[in-house]
């Protein structure tokens, strides 16, 4: 099932393979959920052969999910986003993983050949790719863009929480914390693979991944007991957002203590050993000057995502209580 919203010119390469899937008699039901586009993404939808619900409004991905699967015939409720072509294995790792009772999501990566060809496309395709490819299979989270949950685990906790959430983000992240908090469990299926399609600019990079990811999580972390340790906020995550923290710091103090230079040279070292496996990865899927510009960016992502959760540590502690008065 598939959230749309002004995907017209992505439908084709979206919906070719699962329908071929459909034909093949792999998958039950294949929805498009136009979210009000203003383009023809629901009559192309109809002319390739996908069943189509219109929403009443224009709700975001994560009430176009949860009206799909109040529509759903089947009880393994199948995610694909607009922009993601999935790969034809999909259907039988997850019809694999779900044989065990207890396992209510899986979720899988993208695959090593995104469509952007720019390097921070690349590089933002790439680096999610990395982290779901080394992450543990059990999993405490859940990725909606090419994942399934059991209808039933799903409806039970309401589905996607869009009070919360009103805007895109990271609803299918507290999907993921909210089926583990009711017992299930949730697998990480590196062979589900799916191609993205979108095409990143900068802008639009520090936009998703401050306003979307960093401030959103944050405030979610911060009100659950503890920091779970897989994907990126794991424990060695966060020492290498703490090394790329101290190294800024270093720089900036170097022209008021310029004798400080071997504590940051050495701090700067540790930063290339820290991050020697992600180089590696880049090195192997973009060559050597792509290797360096994405690590280099990596440590402003870790810089950035920092100052984002320190920032919502003082929001909790002394900005909402403040309004909640």
């Amino acid at each position: 099932m598939m959230p749309a919203y002004n995907a017209a010119e992505l439908m084709a390469d979206v919906l070719t393979p699962l329908l071929q899937m459909h034909e093949a008699g792999e998958i039950d039901q294949i929805l498009v959920i136009d979210d009000r586009s203003t383009d023809t993404t629901a009559a192309r939808a109809r002319e390739l052969g996908a069943e189509v619900i219109i929403a009443e409004r224009n709700g975001g991905p994560g009430a176009a999910r949860n009206l799909a699967a109040r529509h759903a015939d089947g009880e393994i409720l199948w995610f694909v986003d607009s922009d993601v072509i999935a790969d034809p294995a999909g259907p039988a790792l997850i019809r694999k993983a779900f044989t065990s009772p207890d396992v209510v999501a899986v979720f899988g990566s993208y695959d090593d050949a995104p469509r952007g060809t720019s390097w921070i496309s690349q590089y933002k395709n790439l680096v999610h790719r990395y982290y779901h490819q080394r992450a543990p299979s059990e999993a405490s989270t859940f990725w909606a863009g090419c994942g399934a949950v059991r209808k039933s685990a799903f409806l039970e906790i309401g589905g996607f929480d869009v009070e919360t959430f009103t805007q895109p983000s990271i609803e299918d992240i507290d999907l993921g914390y909210r089926l583990r908090h009711n017992g299930g469990r949730i697998l990480l299926l590196p062979d589900l693979l799916g191609k993205h399609l979108k095409v990143w600019t900068f802008s639009s990079v520090l936009r998703t991944d401050i306003f979307m990811r960093a401030l959103p999580w944050s405030r979610l972390l911060i009100t659950r007991e503890g920091l779970s340790d897989d994907l990126n906020i794991s424990v060695a995550e966060r020492f290498r957002a703490g090394l790329a923290l101290l190294l800024l710091l270093g720089l900036l103090m170097l022209p008021f203590y310029p004798a400080a230079w071997p504590a940051v040279c050495a701090i700067f070292i540790l930063c290339i050993l820290a991050n020697a496996s992600l180089y590696r990865f880049m090195k192997a899927n973009g060559g050597f000057a792509f290797a360096i510009f994405a690590v280099s960016f990596h440590q402003i992502y870790y810089i950035y995502s920092s100052v984002a959760f320190v920032y919502c540590l003082f929001e909790a502690k002394f900005i909402s209580p403040r309004s909640a008065q």
